[in-house]
Order: structure tokens, then sequence, then C-alpha cells
């Protein structure tokens, strides 16, 4: 039987080969669109309106060209998951389909979620966030690591690398990233900055360009070095004393009043047990 899922070559392993002739348990046939259950692994998770409604109306006219993979559901009695082509799926229910071309594949969750990863990415149908999430799956669920993802998707390791620290950003940013109200580019500069938030709020009020948040970002940093050089000779002198003595970051806050702030920043228990016992053994 000649694989009706050819794909481009270059990006991974493609969907043809991810679905292989021997998986196909059933050749091409239709079946109730009632009966089709999405896919609880499918990373996207918005499906823009306008691209769908246009999807609609070239079904109603043409039909669905290229037939929904699907599988047994073994959450649903009688029921199938879509592996790959929810969005064919969603048009065909809106051009008012009752009955849709499938072909069933045996596949179990690990390759369910390869395939909706696989589609989506090659199809770029992914926001950033969505593909992540997608990659942190691999690597959760079924014990890929970032080499692993990075082979099987056909992206750098890199990439795979700045997709999974999108993650660390806090859940109002994810938020603005998924609603496209930021691009990946921003999102880039605003991952480990203390003030994520306050930049990511400029960005959409004013519509920054990445550019100018990366200037923007630059001026900051530059004003925050230069008030820690600004800072009084003898305060300079104590931090670097108690540093030398702790082996640890030590900052100094000196107010005019004389009052302040010294804090030591530790990196891990035992830096922070050491300090304990430092302290302990001389008061």
């Amino acid at each position: 039987m000649i694989n009706p899922f050819k794909t481009k070559k270059g990006l991974g392993r493609g969907l043809s080969s991810l679905i292989g002739d021997n998986e196909i348990s059933d050749s091409k046939t239709t079946i109730s669109i009632s009966s089709i259950v999405r896919n609880k692994y499918q990373p996207r998770k918005n499906f823009e309106q306008n691209s769908l409604d246009d999807l609609a109306k070239s079904i109603r006219e043409r039909g669905i060209i290229q037939p929904i993979i699907v599988r047994k559901s073994d959450e649903h009695n009688d029921k199938f998951e879509i592996v790959a082509g929810e969005r064919r799926w969603q048009a065909a229910q809106n051009a008012g389909l009752h009955d849709v071309p499938v072909v069933v594949i045996k596949a179990d969750n690990l390759k369910s979620l390869e395939f909706a990863i696989v589609e989506n990415v090659q199809r770029k149908d992914l926001n950033p966030i969505e593909e992540a999430e997608g990659y942190k799956k691999l690597i959760d669920e079924f014990g890929y690591d970032q080499d692993k993802v990075s082979k099987f998707i056909g992206k750098t390791r890199s990439h795979i690398s700045n997709c999974l620290r999108l993650l660390t950003l806090s859940e109002k940013i994810k938020k603005l990233i998924l609603e496209e109200k930021l691009t990946q580019g921003h999102a880039k500069i605003l991952v480990g900055l203390n003030n994520a938030e306050l930049l990511a709020d400029k960005i959409v009020q004013k519509r920054l360009s990445v550019r100018q948040i990366e200037n923007l970002v630059k001026v900051l940093k530059f004003k925050r070095n230069s008030a820690k050089t600004a800072k009084n000779a003898n305060i300079l002198d104590i931090e670097n004393q108690l540093s030398g003595k702790l082996g640890m970051r030590v900052n100094l806050t000196n107010k005019k009043n004389n009052t302040g702030r010294l804090s030591v920043e530790y990196r891990g228990l035992d830096q922070l047990n050491r300090l304990v016992d430092i302290i302990k053994k001389n008061y």
C-alpha cells in the first residue's frame, strides 16, 4: 500500500516514517464525525478562527483531500482518537459534514504525541509555548532528553533548549505569548529577568520591537552596573573583605543615616551550612 502521508524530507523523521505501512490496521475508510474525539496529547491549544473558516469553506467545495489519522480510543468505547488532523476535523464540523475519511493506525501514547508534535512543527502551526510544552511532555512523560528530541524533530539542540527556557517565564507572560501579543524573539530576551513582567507590559503597551527591547534591557543593566560602581570605596572594601572571608558574594547597602542592609548570597546547602557555622562559632 502506498503511504498517503509523504512529507518533505529533512525535518526529523516526518509523518511518513512515523506511520509506517505495517502500523496501518485499516486502509482508508469513512467514519462518522461524531465517533471521533480529539487527541489528549495535542500540543496545539489555539486554532485561529479565520483560518478554520477558510478551511471549512474549502472542505465544503472540495471535501477532505487528506484523510484524518486516528487510533482506537483507550478511554471511550467505540470511539476513535485523532492522531493527526485535528484542524481538518474541526473544520469538517464547521462545514457540516457527517462523515470524514480516516486511516486507522495502531499507535501507543508516545506515538500519538510524536505524531501531533511533528505534524504541527512541520506546518509551523504551534505557538512557541505550545511547542515547548510538547517537547517537555516527551522529556517528562516518555524519557526523552534534549538530544533525542532534537534528532527526532529535526531541530538543533539549542532550538529545543531555547524553547524549553520559555516555560520558566511567569504564567502572565506565557499567556501573552499564547495570545500572540509577545513574539518568541521578545520572550527570549525576557527569560531570567527579574523585571520581566514589567518589560512585557511595556512591549504590549508601546508595541516595542525586539531590537527596541534589547536596547532597553542594555540600558537598564548599564544603570544597575553604574549604581554598583558608584558605591563608596569604604563600602566596596568591606564587601570585598567579607566576600574573601566567607567565599560568598556580599552586598552592603548603607544609607545616609548609617542604616542599611547586609546580604550574603549562598549557592547550595553546603554554603548555607558553612555560613550558619561561621555565625554560630563567632557569636
